[in-house]
């Protein structure tokens, strides 16, 4: 049911609550299919652990802090992520030039040369995801996700 005047679903009421309707498990359904095709493609890492590297190559050298904002990750999580891919040879860290408190994360030249290959796969697996939608109507998905984020 839509509230025509302003193009919004009616927000349900507890007596006609079903629970296939409701925005949160939608999404949480379409993101569990796109974790299965990323896993299927990218068995290696984690899809936190291709944001991080990918906004890294976006980026460049910055903060663990700022890198966590940029991918949607709280502190404890980034550092987890930094941790892992520090451990596997990808990122290295170093402390600011002039705030030695500040832990700085940047790809190191296998970091780069995975990503860059990663990032090829990675197009293939939005391609995927999505290929059960026309190409209008995932510009519309796109669109209307990014002003729910």
């Amino acid at each position: 049911m839509a509230d025509q005047g302003r193009g919004r679903a009616a927000v349900s009421s507890p007596k006609n609550y079903v629970l296939d309707e409701q925005i949160g498990f939608v999404l949480r359904k379409a993101n569990q299919r796109h974790i299965a095709i990323f896993a299927k493609h990218i068995g290696e890492l984690t899809p936190p652990q291709f944001a991080a590297l990918a906004k890294l190559d976006e980026v460049g050298e910055t903060s663990q802090n700022q890198l966590g904002t940029l991918v949607a990750m709280d502190g404890a999580t980034i550092k987890g992520v930094i941790d892992r891919l520090c451990s596997r040879g990808l990122v290295a860290l170093g402390k600011h030039e002039d705030d030695r408190r500040r832990l700085m994360v940047s790809l190191t030249d296998t970091g780069r040369e995975a990503v860059t290959r990663l990032k090829r796969m990675a197009a293939d697996i939005s391609a995927e995801t999505v290929a059960p939608l026309t190409p209008d109507e995932t510009a519309t998905l796109m669109r209307l996700l990014s002003r729910i984020s």
